[in-house]
């Protein structure tokens, strides 16, 4: 087991580079699958998550080099492997990809239920109905799901998902890209990641429109050829070093991203009295005094996006007056790390899909426990804003999702070590 040492009370000062985002690399990974020749993939980050994704392509026989760093190259020509390893399936969620990405291909696939952070509910059952829009008969136990043709085989479809889904979206916008015929999603998910998916697979010779509405036009092609395309940079990535930029009172300059997807989290930051300035691809924070309280509801994309609730939260709890909190997607978030706050000296109070945050002055260092990957990065941010050390345990949630994490925090200032037990 591994901790982090974190010695708070420094404002983070200078400038980090965002790595590419982990929600659409593991989308883009597992879509590979569908391209024949060899698929070149930049500014891939390095997180743990990434490195399972590649293992299980690897183990299905994809052809993986990392020639470069950022960069992996996979060639899926040759694969024959319908069924994912289970064991690495296991260990993350997004590996349900897989199923849409078989089930194009090969028209079949047998994979088992994904693993991942558990701070909520979260069914496949909109991938599924997805799934059987397009023609599959599904199969689904408490351990895996099993994909064939249905009687009258595979083909596009309309689907009208129930809620903005972005798992169910990507899924089903990988099965029905090699599949015959037209499909179109109805109420589809338009988070950054979701664009950038759509991007990869035209890129590679898909047919797909009106990605970052609310409606995506998928024309199945028979196949897509090799190229090179780049990720998007981390929106959640570069949020949680604004808001530690925020909570510690810095200056940094936030660099590798794009300004119009950090909007909906800078313009809270700025109700908050951060200063905010925007670039083409970098946006500069500072944080002079103490912050102010604000409401916040988190919504899908355009809206305060479910990743940044706990680090949001973790400004309110050192800003002035009374902070109100919404979740709005997965109302039982509050429970990873609330009360990891609380044992810090927050104030928070719980009351359903609502917290009420009373600022306090300061928080004080003690032994927390990351409950999943977000989490872990508000008990950090809490750390280095903190009086005193703060030790965090459970670390691998967040090695699941930020890249260089304690390299890059050094960087800025921030007195942190990772310490192995």
């Amino acid at each position: 087991m591994a901790r982090y040492e974190i010695i708070g009370g420094t404002p983070l000062r200078g400038s980090v580079t965002i790595s590419g985002a982990k929600n659409a690399a593991v989308a883009i990974l597992p879509a590979a699958l569908l391209v024949e020749g060899v698929c070149r993939i930049e500014n891939v980050p390095d997180i743990s998550d990434v490195r399972i994704l590649l293992s299980i392509l690897e183990g299905m026989g994809v052809k993986v080099s990392r020639p470069e760093t950022g960069v992996v190259e996979l060639d899926s020509t040759n694969v024959t492997c319908r069924e994912p390893e289970t064991e690495h399936v296991k260990k993350l969620r997004a590996s349900y990809y897989f199923m849409g990405a078989l089930l194009s291909r090969f028209h079949a696939a047998h994979v088992a239920l994904p693993g991942g952070c558990n701070f909520a509910v979260r069914p496949i059952d909109q991938h599924i109905k997805g799934f059987k829009a397009l023609g599959a008969a599904v199969e689904e136990t408490n351990e895996y799901v099993d994909l064939q043709p249905g009687v009258n085989g595979l083909k596009g479809n309309r689907i009208s998902l129930d809620m903005a889904s972005v798992g169910a979206t990507v899924n089903i916008m990988i099965a029905a890209t090699l599949l015959p015929g037209q499909s179109i999603i109805e109420n589809a998910a338009k988070e950054p990641h979701i664009v950038d998916l759509a991007n990869f697979l035209n890129t590679m010779g898909a047919r797909i429109s009106g990605a970052g509405t609310d409606t995506i036009k998928i024309t199945g092609v028979e196949n897509l050829k090799g190229g090179t395309y780049a990720i998007i940079p981390d929106q959640i990535e570069a949020g949680t070093y604004m808001a530690a930029t925020a909570a510690t009172g810095g200056d940094v300059l936030v660099r590798n991203v794009i300004p119009k997807h950090m909007e909906c989290i800078t313009s809270k930051l700025e109700e908050m009295g951060a200063q905010i300035t925007n670039y083409d691809d970098a946006i500069r924070i500072k944080m002079d005094g103490r912050m102010c309280n604000t409401t916040v509801k988190t919504h899908p994309y355009p809206g305060f996006p479910t990743d940044m609730q706990a680090q949001i939260c973790v400004c309110m709890a050192l800003a002035s007056g009374v902070s109100r909190l919404t979740e709005s997607v997965y109302e039982t978030r509050f429970f990873g790390y609330c009360t990891e706050l609380q044992s810090m000296g927050a104030d928070i109070e719980i009351s359903g899909k609502t917290a009420i945050v009373t600022g306090v002055e300061d928080l004080y260092g003690v032994t927390v426990s990351a409950k999943d990957l977000r989490a872990g990065a508000a008990l950090i941010i809490a750390g280095l804003a903190a009086r005193g050390t703060t030790w965090v345990k459970n670390i691998h949630y967040v090695e699941r999702g930020y890249e260089r994490l304690i390299e890059k925090l050094t960087a800025l200032g921030a007195k942190i070590r990772r310490v192995e037990d």
